[in-house]
C-alpha cells in the first residue's frame, strides 16, 4: 500500500493504464478466503465461520461445497439485513460433499420458505459429513420433498452429534425434523417441536433407506396423512435400520401410524421404545401400524397407558411403570453401560450421551441433589479408574475433588437431559 501511495502522488503525470494494472493486481493479491473468518478449506485449516453473513456465502459458493468448514461462534440467522438463506446443496449433482464441524455451537432462527420440488433444509443435499452443531428454532416451509430442519436428502454421508430444538418443519413428502430422507448414518442425534406433512413423515427423518439409525430420539409431535411415525415415517430398503433410538412425542396420521415408525416395510428397528400418544383410522400401532414381509422388529417397546393404544404390528407393549424398570429392557439385552441409562420408576431409559457429566444421581438432571454428593466427596485426593474417579465428581480425572471439578459442575447448573 505504502508503494502504490507514492505512485499516486508522484508529481509527475502518470498514464492511467500503469495504475489500473497495479490496482488489479492488488486485488488480485486478496486471499480468496477473505470472506470468511479463516482458513483455507482444507481439512487441517478449515475455513472459519463466525457471522450468519459468512455462513449464507457457503450457500452462494457451490465450488465451496467439497471444502471444510468449522464454526467459531454461535450465529442468528434472524439478524436485521440479512439475505434471504442460501441452502448449502441442491441436488445430487450439486450436493455438500465436504465437512461441516459446528463445533459445539448453535444456529438459531433459520427461517425458510421454499416452493422448491425437492432438497430443502440448512443444507439441501449432502454427500459429506455434518457433525456436533445444533440448530435453535428452526423453521421451514416447503411445498416439496425431502425437507428437514438439518438436510433435506443426506446420501451416503454421515450426520453425528446434532440436534434441532424447537423445530417447526412442513411440507408434502419425506419430511422429517432433522433430516428428510438417508441413506447415509445418522448418530447421536435429536429433534423437539413439531413436523408436519403428507406422506412419510416423522420427527426425526422422514423415510430411512439405505442407512442406518444409531443412538438418537426424537420428542417432536408429529402429523401427516400417510407412514406416519414419532422417530421415522418409514423404514424403506433391507439396509435399513433404526437401532437404540427411542421416540416421546405425539403422533397422528391417517393410515400406517406408529409411535417410533409408521411404517417398517423393510430393515429392521432394534432396542427401541416409544411412549406418545397415537391416533388414526387403518394400520395403526403403538410402536408402528404396519410390517411387510422384508421388515423386522426386535426387543421393541411400546406405553400402552401413554400411547392409548394396546395393539402394535411390532415391539411389545408394556404398562408406564414397567417402561420406568430397568428388567423390561435389561432382559430384552438392551446395554445399560455403554448405551443406555434410567432412573427406575421416574421415566423410561434415556441415552447415556444425553446425560450432563455432573448429573451424578437421580432424578434425571443436574441440581441440589447432585451438588450434595458432590460436596460429600470434596477434596477427594484418591480418585482412579478403581473408585470410578470418586464416583465421577472428579470430572476432569486430575485425581483430586477440587475447584476445576467445581467450575465445569457450575457450567451444568440446573441442566436437564435435553
Amino acid at each position: 500500500m505504502r508503494h502504490l501511495q507514492k505512485i499516486l502522488y508522484q508529481p509527475d503525470n502518470c498514464p492511467i493504464a500503469p495504475l489500473s494494472l497495479l490496482l488489479v493486481v492488488f486485488l488480485m493479491a486478496v486471499p480468496a478466503h477473505a470472506q470468511y473468518a479463516g482458513g483455507s478449506g482444507s481439512e487441517n485449516n478449515p475455513y472459519l465461520i463466525q457471522t450468519a453473513q459468512q455462513l449464507n456465502h457457503i450457500g452462494a459458493t457451490p465450488g465451496h461445497w467439497n471444502r471444510h468448514f468449522k464454526l467459531i461462534a454461535d450465529i442468528d440467522l434472524s439478524e436485521p439485513n440479512l439475505e434471504p438463506y442460501n441452502i448449502i446443496g441442491t441436488d445430487r449433482t450439486q450436493s455438500f460433499s465436504g465437512v461441516f464441524d459446528g463445533n459445539d455451537h448453535t444456529i438459531s432462527n433459520l427461517y425458510l420458505r421454499t416452493t422448491r420440488d425437492r432438497y430443502s433444509g440448512l443444507f439441501g443435499y449432502v454427500g459429506g459429513e455434518i457433525r456436533n452443531l445444533g440448530l435453535v428454532r428452526p423453521v421451514v416451509f416447503a411445498q416439496g420433498r425431502d425437507v428437514g430442519a438439518l438436510a433435506g436428502y443426506l446420501d451416503s454421508g454421515t450426520i453425528a452429534d446434532c440436534y434441532a430444538k424447537n423445530v417447526d418443519v412442513s411440507g408434502d413428502d419425506y419430511i422429517g425434523g432433522l433430516v428428510g430422507t438417508t441413506t447415509g448414518r445418522i448418530v447421536n442425534c435429536s429433534s423437539t417441536g413439531i413436523v408436519s406433512g403428507d406422506q412419510w413423515i416423522g420427527g426425526l427423518i422422514g423415510v430411512v433407506s439405505d442407512s442406518t439409525v444409531n443412538t438418537s430420539y426424537s420428542r417432536a409431535d408429529v402429523t401427516g396423512n400417510m407412514n406416519v411415525g414419532g422417530f421415522a415415517g418409514k423404514t424403506a430398503d433391507q439396509s435399513a435400520v433404526i437401532n437404540n433410538c427411542y421416540a416421546t412425542g405425539s403422533v397422528s396420521g391417517n393410515t400406517n401410524v406408529g409411535g417410533l415408525a409408521g411404517q417398517v416395510e423393510q430393515g429392521r428397528a432394534y432396542k427401541s421404545y416409544s411412549t406418545g400418544s397415537v391416533t388414526g383410522n387403518q394400520y395403526v400401532g403403538g410402536f408402528t401400524g404396519r410390517i411387510r414381509v422384508l421388515g423386522n422388529v426386535t426387543h421393541c417397546f411400546w406405553d400402552t397407558q401413554k400411547s392409548g393404544q394396546t395393539a402394535s404390528a411390532g415391539g411389545t407393549g408394556k404398562t408406564t411403570a414397567q417402561m420406568q424398570t430397568i428388567n423390561t429392557f435389561s432382559n430384552a439385552g438392551w446395554d445399560f453401560w455403554n448405551t443406555w441409562t434410567i432412573c427406575e420408576g421416574m421415566n423410561s431409559p434415556v441415552l447415556l450421551w444425553q446425560i450432563p457429566p455432573t448429573d451424578f444421581l437421580c432424578p434425571d438432571g443436574v441440581d441440589f441433589i447432585d451438588f450434595a454428593f458432590f460436596a460429600s466427596h470434596w477434596l477427594d485426593s484418591r480418585c482412579n479408574t478403581g473408585n470410578y474417579h470418586c464416583e465421577g465428581t472428579d470430572v476432569d480425572q486430575s485425581g483430586l475433588v477440587d475447584i476445576y471439578d467445581l467450575e465445569i459442575f457450575c457450567d451444568s447448573w440446573l441442566n436437564g437431559v435435553p
